[in-house]
Order: C-alpha cells, then sequence, then structure tokens
C-alpha cells in the first residue's frame, strides 16, 4: 500500500502510516502534480490547502481512502469519491475542546479589553481608565447551535458562573436540559445574552444569520463571537453596529472573504480577529493526525473506519437502480428536514413495491437519516453514524413496508413529526429521483437546486401574488407545481427558482393572506 501526505501533519501520525504502508510525504504538491500522480496512491492525507476535486478523484484509479486531519471538508468533492467508490474519513472530535478554548480566549479578551490593552502597553502607554472591562460572572451566555463545540462552550462558561441559554431548533429541550443550558428561540438568545458565541455551519439559512436587525435587539453592552464559519455574521452590519456601539465588542475567527483584505472591521478597536486559528493547537493537529492515521490503517487491515463522510455506492445486484434511491433517501430526507416546522421528534420511512421486499433497507433509512441531520448540524452526518446521532438528539425512528407500490415498481415515503407539526413526502425513480407527494398531494418534483414550498388555502389570486413578489425580487420561477385536496381547500405550492430567495422577500411571502407558512429549501 502507499500514501500521500500531501499536507503538513504531525510526525507521530506519519511515524504511524509507516506501519502500514509505504508514505510518500510531498506538502507543496500542486494540483497539476496532483492529478498526474494520484494513481499511484491508495490512500492520500490532507488537510485544507489540498482540493480533491472531482477531476482529480477521477483520475485516482488506486485510492481507497481521503483523510482529512480536521473537520471540514469542503476541498473534498464528497460525490465525486462516492461514485468513484473512495472512502473519505475526517477527525471530527480532534478540534472541539481546541476551538471551545479558543472561544474562551476570545471572549475573554473582548471582555477584559485585553489585546488593545497590549498595543497599548507595548506602545509605552499607560491607560488604566481607559480599559476597564466586565467581568463574567453573573452574566447570561447565549450559544447559537448546541453541537460538540456550543456544548464545550457551555461547560467550561459554568465555571465561570455564567448562565446559558441556546438557540438550536433541532435539538428536543430534554436534551438541552441535560446539557444544562435552556432552549429558546433566536430572538430571545438575542434579546438576553450578554455574550453570544456561534457554532453552526454556513448553509443558506445561516448566511447572514446576524444582520443589522439581529444586532438592533441586542443588548448594549453585548459580546459576540464567531469561531465557526464566515458569512454568518453580516460583517457590513456588525462595523455598523460596532462602529456606532450598539453592542459593546466582537470577536471573529472566520470571515466572509479570507484573507480579510481591506475590511472595515481591522480599524475598530472594540473587535478581537484572529487568522482562522481556532483549530490550530499542538495537542488538535497532533490529535487529527493520530486519528486519520488510525482511519487509514484500519481501512489496510480490513476493518471498518470510525468517521466515515461517505459510503461509496456499489451496484447493488439485488436490486435496481439502488444509487438512485439512495440519491432519492437523501433528498427526501433533506425536502422534509428543511420544510418542517419545529424540532423533528419521530420519522417514519416506509418502503413500497419492490424494494420493500428487500431483506435489509437499513442503508436506505440511514441515508433518508443522514439527509435529514446534515442540514441542521455543523458536523457531517454519514450513513455509518445517522442513527446514533438521531438517538442522540432524541429522534425516534421506525420502518414500515407496504406490498404494493402504489403504481410503481417502488416508493419511498418519510414523515417527519415535531410537537406541532407533520411533514410528509413520497417519491420514486423514473430515470431520476422524483417526489411524487407532499403532505398527501400529488405533484411531479425533482428534488434538486433552489426549492420554495408554501402551504396555503387555495383561493383565487394567492399563486399570482406569489409569483408577483418573486418578480419583483428579480427571482425567476423555473417549474411550479400545486398540489390540493379540494377547490377552495388546503394546497401546497412547490417552485423551483433560479437564484435563492433572500430572507426578506421569504418573510413577505409568509406573510401574505391565506399562506399558511413559507419556506426555501436547498437540495
Amino acid at each position: 500500500m502507499k500514501v500521500l501526505v500531501a499536507d503538513a501533519i504531525d510526525q507521530e501520525g506519519i511515524d504511524k502510516l509507516e506501519d502500514v504502508a509505504e508514505v510518500v510525504v510531498d506538502t507543496s504538491i500542486t494540483p497539476e502534480e496532483l492529478k498526474n500522480t494520484i494513481k499511484e496512491y491508495d490512500g492520500i492525507a490532507i488537510r485544507s490547502r489540498t482540493k480533491m476535486t472531482a477531476e482529480i478523484i477521477e483520475a485516482a484509479d488506486k485510492l481507497k481512502i481521503i483523510a482529512r486531519a480536521g473537520v471540514g471538508v469542503d476541498n473534498v468533492d464528497l460525490e465525486a469519491a462516492t461514485k468513484k467508490g473512495i472512502m473519505v474519513v475526517n477527525a471530527p472530535e480532534s478540534t472541539s475542546v481546541t476551538v471551545a478554548e479558543h472561544t474562551m480566549g476570545l471572549m475573554l479578551s473582548v471582555a477584559r479589553k485585553i489585546s488593545i490593552a497590549d498595543k497599548s502597553t507595548k506602545s509605552g502607554q499607560w491607560e488604566k481608565k481607559l480599559f476597564k472591562g466586565i467581568e463574567l460572572k453573573g452574566k447570561t451566555l447565549g450559544v447559537i447551535g448546541m453541537g460538540r463545540i456550543g456544548s464545550q462552550v457551555v461547560s467550561r462558561c459554568k465555571a465561570f458562573d455564567m448562565g446559558a441559554i441556546a438557540y438550536d431548533p433541532y435539538l428536543p429541550p430534554e436534551v438541552a436540559k441535560n446539557m444544562g443550558v435552556e432552549l429558546t428561540d433566536l430572538d430571545t438568545v438575542l434579546k438576553n445574552a450578554d455574550v453570544i458565541t456561534i457554532h453552526v455551519p454556513l448553509t443558506p439559512e445561516t448566511n447572514h444569520l446576524i444582520s443589522t436587525e439581529q444586532f438592533e435587539i441586542m443588548r448594549e453592552n453585548c459580546i459576540i463571537i464567531n469561531c465557526a464559519r464566515g458569512g454568518i455574521i453580516d460583517e457590513d452590519a456588525l462595523y455598523v453596529a460596532l462602529k456606532e456601539n450598539k453592542i459593546g465588542g466582537a470577536a471573529l475567527d472566520v470571515y466572509e472573504n479570507e484573507p480579510p483584505e481591506e475590511s472595515k472591521l481591522m480599524e475598530l478597536d472594540n473587535i478581537v480577529c484572529t487568522p482562522h486559528i481556532a483549530a490550530s493547537t499542538n495537542e488538535a493537529q497532533k490529535g487529527a493526525a493520530i486519528i486519520i492515521a488510525d482511519e487509514i490503517a484500519d481501512l489496510f487491515k480490513g476493518k471498518t473506519p470510525n468517521n466515515i463522510l461517505n459510503m461509496p455506492r456499489m451496484d447493488n445486484t439485488d436490486f435496481k437502480d439502488s444509487g438512485k434511491y439512495l440519491d432519492l433517501c437523501e433528498k427526501l430526507g433533506g425536502f422534509i428536514s428543511q420544510s418542517i416546522n419545529g424540532t423533528i421528534k419521530e420519522v417514519s420511512v416506509i418502503y413500497g413495491g419492490e424494494i420493500s421486499k428487500l431483506s435489509n433497507k437499513e442503508i436506505f433509512t440511514r441515508t433518508v437519516l443522514q439527509g435529514i441531520l446534515n442540514p441542521i448540524l455543523s458536523s457531517p452526518v454519514t450513513v455509518v453514524n445517522a442513527p446514533a446521532v438521531a438517538e442522540s438528539r432524541g429522534v425516534q425512528v421506525t420502518e414500515g413496508i407496504r406490498n404494493e407500490g402504489k403504481g410503481y415498481e417502488s416508493f419511498i415515503k418519510v414523515v417527519g413529526k415535531t410537537e406541532s407539526d407533520e411533514f410528509s413526502a413520497e417519491g420514486t425513480v423514473l430515470y431520476e429521483p422524483k417526489i411524487l407527494k407532499v403532505n398527501g398531494y400529488w405533484v411531479d418534483v425533482k428534488p434538486e437546486g433552489h426549492m420554495f414550498i408554501a402551504r396555503y388555502k387555495d383561493v383565487p389570486g394567492t399563486i399570482g401574488t406569489v409569483g408577483t413578489k418573486l418578480g419583483e425580487a428579480n427571482i425567476n420561477v423555473g417549474i411550479m407545481q400545486i398540489g390540493r385536496d379540494t377547490i377552495g381547500g388546503n394546497a401546497v405550492m412547490i417552485l423551483t427558482v433560479d437564484h435563492e430567495i433572500p430572507e426578506n422577500v421569504l418573510k413577505e411571502l409568509s406573510e401574505l393572506e391565506n399562506v399558511h407558512d413559507a419556506v426555501k429549501i436547498v437540495l
């Protein structure tokens, strides 16, 4: 076996790899060189520098595993790797503590004005009166996203005698209670927290999650910290809030553009900025290197790695179009997750027709859960860990069968339930994945791209008003599907649009007369 180490990792990880394979270390390899030589390797270890594009993956004739020494896999084309049968793994647990500790460091730096006091003192000044800070004791921590890192930050803030409230629409209240936080909505967190820390992924839903409207309702002395992903905070709005002293301070480790060249934020004294180093400690880098070395070694020894991010989809001779049905499962899960109101507590997956006759349908159910959970969590959810992640979040999963296929060779129905809502979608494969029913209404939807879903009362003018609003926002509608129970009754509208719908437009649509709710999704 032969492994390429394409980015710098700790030597201990390289030593472990050398126990199971021939190791080549080339941390300056160019994309063109990688494309020309990747065919020689059975495995590759990378960090964030090396980009495993579809073109490079296509040239990887022997490659069995791509190992990312860290959490994010934005630099790996997962779909291309999956189709090629290449396993992708990462080291998600390696940086949780490190990022949480960096968050605490930024929190203290802003609260006690450590950064600007350091600059002042080193310049020969002694300006004690300018640097009066605040205590963390007795303050309220507001956490946006209670995943691995968010929960670590909470536990550390408890040692500072801070209270904690959190916004995580996908976390059951009983689980939050066990973590020591009070679960609430986003506005309540923004209005009541003295310190706000962000730990969610960057998605269409979280892009500019914190902008002008949100800064307006924060406390005057509030401190906001982002060690998650750039773009979650609208940096132009943050600049105005800091410049006009609408909030007490901010700290960023991530930016909308990296490096943040010519950013006006760098002119301000009430913000602390670090260069995306929250995960950069000796311990974290060593831990990540050891984890991925063990993952590669396990695969080469015939064992199953722990942190698989994809499940290579091989041809299933027992079931026609199994790969396309796996795609359908993931799309159905994502469709439900982004459409339903509230925290999902129950998921039912019902199989009909030929697929219901398979003796083991677990891979399909796992893929549905992967589709449901991935849009809402910061750490990647895979078919391997999806059931465990669902269980940890209090989601009950049931599987059922119907012998008949509703006129189709096979179909899959997914039902999601929250305390206040229920949403279902049914689909099949007709040359490609299709959604046939939504909440019991017949439709014909190709689940991909930017989409808009509205549940509304079927009265004249509603469809036209929605179209007009989108047109005014320069949003072009590609495909429209309408399903209804009776004339003048309840109905569902599903649109495929050319571009993402801005939040302000979505809000206007959801507030239209006769529209019960409206959401945008990306598949």
